[in-house]
């Protein structure tokens, strides 16, 4: 079967042309509108430049041997004051109470009575854990029970056990290359560990104790 064929006015075929051409406009119109992005600009001298914020670039150099050690011993000293710092800041409470309880004691004997008291205390507090101690950890916490407590640990030793206990203890520490008398310097030499306890006061909401006149 044939179809008759049917003839499309010319006035009609230019309004669907129209029509169509229409269509593409608004289309590609509506494309470049969404294509658009706004950016940042600045004028100079009167050309307009866009204008951007990179991303800041680290160089770091090969660090020297002399370098490298000395991070390696801050890192030791910073890792010590961390093990440390708790129990000097422990046993800072105790002897700072024990001073002031002795300071309304005359009687020797009482003294005596209330010290070894409170030496079974310290002893079970601290005992284990400070044999895990380091040599060099060790005398990083003498110098900071200087700072908690405004004395050295021969003063202290000597206070608590006699002038002979402590000369032997002193005796001791000289072997392990330390000393009962090293005083605690905030300001000075050890400016570096005063800065790491501060550090750790700050990360674990420690106030301060300290008796200390040095900080």
């Amino acid at each position: 079967m044939k179809f008759p064929e049917v003839h499309t006015p010319i006035y009609l075929r230019h309004t669907i042309l129209l029509f169509l051409l229409l269509c593409m406009k608004l289309s590609f119109g509506q494309t470049s509108f969404q294509d658009t992005m706004r950016i940042q600009a600045i004028i100079y001298q009167g050309d307009t430049i866009p204008l951007s914020v990179l991303s800041n670039i680290y160089v770091y150099n090969q660090l020297t041997t002399s370098q490298k050690q000395a991070r390696a011993n801050y890192n030791r000293l910073r890792n010590a004051v961390y093990v440390t710092y708790p129990y000097a800041r422990k046993a800072g409470i105790v002897l700072n109470d024990i001073n002031q309880k002795l300071s309304f004691i005359s009687d020797k004997p009482n003294r005596r009575k209330y010290i070894n008291s409170r030496e079974r205390e310290l002893k079970k507090e601290f005992t284990t854990p400070l044999t895990n101690l380091s040599i060099y950890q060790g005398k990083v916490l003498m110098k900071l029970i200087n700072r908690e407590t405004g004395n050295n640990c021969y003063e202290i030793i000597k206070e608590y056990q006699g002038g002979l206990t402590a000369r032997l203890y002193q005796t001791i520490a000289f072997f392990f290359n330390s000393n009962l008398k090293q005083p605690y310097e905030s300001k000075d030499q050890d400016r570096v560990i005063e800065q790491i306890v501060r550090e750790v006061q700050r990360l674990y909401g420690y106030a301060e104790i300290s008796k200390s006149q040095n900080l």
